[in-house]
């Protein structure tokens, strides 16, 4: 018997560590790991100890005997990566945190997402560190929160992981503390030897198109953080009376968006959807979401697990029209000889099996469109159809492009969600790389961008030091790299001490107005929460607004 990992597989890598016979890969020692969707047990190495099992924070690994019938592609999938991926035995010694000269080091970390969660945890092993994590939200954990979609909850039990580094004697929470606003960049300065922001990235890309203001035309980075109750977007005004949506883009982004907006509401409501956003879409008349991937099958940016997954949408048919599924001339080789990556002849796989399966009716459908553009939205104050384009692979070029052809046609639609990526925004008196949406750093040392020239004591990690790419595994190895900066550089000497001690920065946030959430404020507000979706069967009811937020942390309400 051996071990499978299955769709919640959340890359951390923690499995790795405690693997005695190495048959987990990519590690992250392996250049692979940082572009892997997941992880792959060989099956012919898996000992059966159990270890992974029980490291897991997600509860993706089984044993292959127990597996559900929707997790027995997993089998495939695990077993088929080592089809062209030879790995070796023995595991790659754990790697030495410094020796920390003696005395306190006082750390703030603005910004509460997992990769801030992750510097953080590397941090507080050394007692020495004291972290103050600051975030102008009210709750902790970023995106696992307010990105991860509410039907996926395995996925959100890496906050077991952060609630473990939290509880520790040398953390502190500054929640509902906005920085620049209730403390400024140089307070923060002169009280700490070192300064990380993970701020991730906020904002979404744009797709540059006539029309892409007009009502209707919805940022997937907004309808997301809706339904999931994030308190800025409670109030977003989200039509969808009409039967067809479009979703423009193809990464798990999208495929969560066009999900949530086919899935049964009354599936739905089991989970920690947010109130306002269950009331809409029982009221929807979306019957078909169409998914514009802008290249081939073979390009999508999609993890094969997610795409998997939608052929388990209780009611929903995955549509693809086989003749959508033409492959550039590299793959098309590289898959009759047997030599293309087994991660995208997988993609391939399922496509066609989609592509051949029969519709069912009166299901919704989800509708996918390989080589298409969006070329312009249109219509009376709000979005009616959106024109596109067919594209053909362009020739001649390493990298697989595209270009338009002569094709053109309209879908008639009354809403539009980008889905193409989000992108970070400048962060006030830190430089700016604008074309990439980055803070210019060096392993997370934030650097002058006009030379080069290290700040020292100042640091990101997460999004805002890399850009918007890679989720949870890929932010724990970005959090370490910060976190042994940190430390590494405390050791060599090249922070100054604090001009003043960090003590007042309580005092200072709530004469600003601030109203703090500390680790007892969290706590009450996440037993709200819980107790509430007991009693509803569901994992959590989640606030949305500030004052339910203060009030169930303990707060007198504001009148």
């Amino acid at each position: 018997m051996a071990h499978v990992i299955t769709r919640p597989c959340c890359n951390d890598a923690s499995c790795v560590s405690v693997c005695p016979v190495n048959c987990i890969h990519p590690t992250p020692d392996e250049p692979e790991f940082f572009t892997a969707e997941m992880l792959f047990i060989d099956p012919e190495t898996c000992i059966d100890c159990g270890a992974c099992i029980d490291e897991c924070p997600v509860e993706a690994i089984l044993p292959d005997d127990q597996l559900e019938e929707r997790d027995e592609p997993y089998l495939q999938i695990n077993a088929d990566y080592y089809k062209d991926h030879d790995v070796e035995g023995g595991l790659v010694p754990p790697k030495k945190a410094p020796q920390l000269p003696d005395g306190e080091l006082h750390v703030a970390i603005i910004g509460a997402g997992p990769a801030a969660f992750y510097a953080a945890e590397e941090l507080v092993r050394k007692p020495q560190v004291k972290i103050d994590m600051f975030d102008r939200l009210p709750t902790p954990y970023g995106l696992v929160r307010a990105g991860v979609a509410p039907d996926h909850a395995p996925t959100k039990g890496v906050e077991k992981t952060f609630a473990a580094t939290a509880a520790k004697r040398n953390f502190q929470y500054f929640l509902n503390v906005e920085v620049g606003k209730h403390i400024t960049h140089a307070e923060l300065v002169e009280r700490y030897h070192a300064v990380v922001y993970a701020v991730g990235a906020s904002t979404d890309k744009r797709l540059g198109l006539e029309g892409e203001d007009l009502s209707g035309s919805i940022p997937a980075t907004e309808f997301v953080a809706w339904y999931n109750g994030h308190p800025d977007y409670a109030d977003l005004d989200v039509d969808l009376s009409s039967e067809r949506a479009v979703v423009v883009g193809n990464g798990n982004v999208a495929l969560d968006v066009a999900r949530i907006l086919v899935s049964d509401p009354d599936e739905l409501a089991k989970t920690d959807i947010a109130d306002h956003a269950l009331a809409t879409l029982r009221e929807s008349n979306v019957k078909e979401v169409v998914l514009l991937a802008r290249r081939g099958v073979a390009q999508a940016a999609y993890t094969n697990s997610e795409f998997l997954a939608l052929g388990d949408v209780e009611g929903v048919d995955v549509v693809i029209d086989p003749d959508e599924l033409v492959l550039d001339p590299a793959s098309e080789a590289a898959l009759e000889d047997d030599t293309l990556d087994s991660t995208i002849a997988t993609k391939i796989r399922l496509a066609r099996e989609f592509a051949e399966r029969p519709a069912t009716e009166g299901n919704r459908r989800i509708v996918f469109r390989f080589l298409v553009s969006p070329m312009e939205l249109s219509g009376d104050g709000h979005v009616e159809r959106l024109t596109c384009v067919r594209n053909v692979y362009a020739p001649g070029t390493e990298r697989v492009a595209v270009t338009p052809s002569e094709e053109h046609f309209d879908i008639e639609t009354g809403v539009v969600l980008r889905a193409i990526g989000y992108r970070g925004v400048p962060v006030i008196d830190l430089p700016f790389d604008d074309v990439n949406g980055v803070v210019p750093n060096t392993d997370g040392r934030v650097q002058v961008a006009a030379d080069g020239e290290v700040v020292p004591g100042l640091f990101v990690t997460g999004w805002i030091k890399r850009g918007a790419t890679g989720g949870i595994g890929m932010n724990r190895i970005c959090g370490q790299e910060t976190a042994e900066a940190v430390l590494k550089d405390y050791v060599a000497g090249s922070f100054s001490s604090p001009a003043t001690s960090r003590d007042d920065v309580a005092d200072i946030v709530s004469d600003r107005g601030a109203r703090r959430i500390d680790m007892d404020g969290w706590k009450a507000i996440d037993a709200a929460e819980k107790n509430a979706g007991k009693s509803a069967g569901r994992r959590r009811v989640k606030f949305v607004s500030l004052n339910e937020f203060e009030v169930a942390a303990g707060m007198e309400p504001v009148q």
